[in-house]
């Protein structure tokens, strides 16, 4: 299996205050997480995917506390969020295979998520516009941390080992696939919650969204063990 072809040149330019709140709290965060890392991509991976799995289970709550609410439907949003968060998820599950995370990153973790899972609930319930706009400035900035990993790998600065069996469970790669096949997959899942959460932004204010420009999500299993 492929990977999903990849446009590298999507950017939502900042419109308006809420969108450059959103773009200039990701560089902020952007700026963290280069000075911590470095080119350690494995490791920034998993802190990084702990945090990207947040928002779509936070939204998925709140959208359908809302709808119970209301009584109104929810145009898909809670399943595309959950999906999100899942499939974050294992991108957290793959990448823990590749670099072992040491007791000082598990901490950063723990500490990390508390701290952004307060404050996106409370951005969410302020203006869940400008909070998808930050997922989508976050997904943008993934793709380009995950293309940069590519680089490592391809010009033999990081090691390009087997996939971990996790990984080709969850994207139905071959029993051959590498560590690279695994970067591609993940860099498509980033740029398709990209497109959504930008969309999902446009359509918040007003705006007209196109899903037929979304890129795709690359084939995965739901509802994957992690054990064999």
């Amino acid at each position: 299996m492929s990977a999903p072809y990849v446009d590298l040149n999507v950017h939502h330019a900042p419109k308006g205050v809420s969108d450059r709140v959103a773009y200039g709290f990701t560089k902020a965060l952007r700026f963290c997480a280069d000075t911590f890392f470095a080119k350690r991509y494995g490791h920034r991976a998993i802190v990084l995917e702990t945090v990207a799995a947040v928002p779509g289970m936070v939204g998925a709550t709140i959208n359908h506390l809302k709808c119970l609410r209301r009584m109104c439907d929810d145009k898909g949003w809670i399943r595309t969020l959950m999906d999100e968060a899942e499939n974050e998820r294992m991108h957290l599950m793959t990448f823990i295979e590749v670099a072992k995370p040491t007791v000082f990153e598990r901490l950063v973790i723990l500490s990390v998520q508390w701290v952004f899972y307060l404050a996106f609930f409370a951005l969410y319930l302020i203006s869940p516009r400008t909070a998808h706009r930050v997922v989508g400035y976050f997904e943008e900035e993934a793709v380009l941390s995950y293309t940069l990993y590519l680089k490592e790998i391809d010009e033999g600065r990081s090691p390009n080992g087997p996939a971990p069996e996790i990984a080709k469970r969850y994207w139905q790669l071959p029993d051959s696939a590498t560590l690279r096949d695994v970067v591609l997959v993940v860099r498509a899942d980033e740029a398709h919650h990209r497109d959504v959460n930008h969309g999902f932004a446009d359509e918040l204010a007003g705006q007209p969204v196109d899903e037929a420009r979304f890129a795709p999500s690359p084939p995965h299993v739901e509802g994957i063990r992690l054990v064999a």
